[in-house]
């Protein structure tokens, strides 16, 4: 299979079902694979074969329910890590002026050794990204002939051609729509959209990274002076005029002036600090750590958001996939069983599996003087989530609703570890 297939597969699995970018909990000990690997082997010694589901809701369904899975596990484990009496002890961040500095501490676990660090910071300039935007045309037939066009998109140093038909009839507004939709289909790190106004219509151009890339002026770069079918596109549509360039942000931080390409970063290794907006003059935000009850209760809300996230995942799919339902039940069974002890705390499930939380509740049990010694079963309840969060990881399909083929002769047979990965297959979507 070439690069660029595989290429092709890579981003459509990025754009289709991946909810959210890697972490470091996504990072891997060979020993934690191999783990994997046996986990494979041993479920499916004795599984029956199964025919291949080709239904295209249903692969998306499968990959999805894996995704989902791994953002849950994720989830739980940057809360404290994966192991049950460390669960839920990850310190957590504060920032004075949230709307123009947020913080997420990233730091070790329990902040060991942390004496509540906070620094200063004061915003000149956000980090901005690079746009283009074309000429207004009159919504009239275009003017160039009916011709097969290319242009070619320059950025983070590779080349992309874009070809496409202008036939006859078609007005401005309809050769613009055309490449909106190319481009933003391509997902190459550029967002097209289509301003009207006055019968009148341009294409804007905008990046989605920030900042100004090391030795350049300019994040993306658009011509036709060498593409391989017509040229004229790009000077008639006015795509290469760029009306606002990249820039890196300005920002003091405890006094001292600093830069970046983005407006994420991390200080310290202990503080993830997004820029917003830009503070007022004379004035600065405080980013520190919260007290232990705050962060306890940061922690619960997450996890519980976690959840539902997973759990609403799942009941989406309940009217086309049947088996749906049952890992809805099996998630809602997880939560009864700490029922009791969890309403306590002011979480509750409800009829559709999700759960609630009375903030009232919630903080006067936090408060408390036992503070998260209190809260085993809580700390249970997430370690449970996370061995059902590796189940269906390593087999989604098992909630899929499939054709048995043949039962295997019990004891008297080969290990098939592949075959629980039948849902990577689908990330092709029919390129090999």
């Amino acid at each position: 299979m070439s690069n660029a297939i595989l290429s092709n597969v890579y981003n459509h699995y990025l754009t289709a079902y991946a909810p959210k970018s890697t972490t470091q909990y996504d990072t891997h000990k060979k020993s934690e694979l191999r783990k994997i690997y046996n986990s494979i082997v041993k479920l499916n010694k004795e599984s029956p074969w199964y025919l291949d589901t080709k239904n295209a809701d249903t692969q998306a369904y499968a990959v999805s329910l894996k995704e989902n899975a791994r953002l849950l596990h994720n989830t739980i484990a940057s809360l404290g890590g994966l192991e049950e009496e460390q669960s839920l002890a990850q310190k957590a961040a504060y920032s004075s002026e949230p709307d123009s500095v947020n913080a997420t501490y990233v730091g070790s676990v329990n902040g060991e050794g942390e004496t509540s660090p906070h620094f200063e910071i004061t915003v000149n300039a956000l980090a901005t990204p690079q746009e283009n935007m074309g000429r207004f045309l009159p919504h009239e037939p275009a003017a160039l002939p009916p011709d097969t066009y290319s242009f070619d998109i320059a950025i983070n140093d590779l080349n992309y051609e874009f070809q496409f038909n202008i036939n006859a009839g078609d007005t401005n507004k309809d050769v613009q729509e055309r490449l909106v939709r190319l481009i933003n289909n391509a997902d190459i790190g550029i967002k097209a959209r289509l301003d009207e106004g006055n019968a009148k219509s341009s294409i804007r151009l905008t990046s989605t990274t920030t900042g100004l890339p090391e030795g350049k002026n300019q994040i993306f770069n658009i011509s036709d002076e060498h593409t391989s079918k017509t040229s004229g596109v790009v000077d008639y549509l006015g795509l290469n005029f760029v009306s606002h360039q990249p820039g890196n942000s300005s920002f003091l931080l405890n006094g001292e002036e600093r830069s970046t390409a983005s407006n994420t970063f991390t200080v310290g290794k202990m503080f993830e600090v997004e820029l917003k907006a830009v503070t007022p003059p004379d004035s600065s935000v405080t980013i520190g750590l919260k007290t232990d009850v705050e962060s306890l209760k940061d922690n619960i809300n997450t996890l519980i958001g976690g959840y539902n996230t997973f759990v609403n995942a799942t009941n989406a799919y309940k009217e086309s996939q049947t088996l749906s339902n049952r890992l809805s039940r099996e998630m809602g069974g997880i939560a009864s069983r700490y029922g009791n002890e969890l309403e306590g705390l002011g979480i509750r499930l409800q009829s559709d599996n999700t759960i609630s939380i009375d903030e009232n509740l919630l903080h006067e049990a936090a408060s408390g003087s036992d503070g998260l010694n209190s809260y085993q079963a809580l700390r249970s309840f997430a370690h449970a989530l996370v061995q059902k969060t590796s189940q269906v990881s390593l087999n989604p399909m098992h909630y899929v609703n499939r054709t048995i083929v043949a039962y295997k002769n019990p004891g008297h047979n080969f290990a098939s570890p592949y075959v629980t990965s039948a849902y990577s297959g689908m990330m092709f979507n029919s390129y090999c």
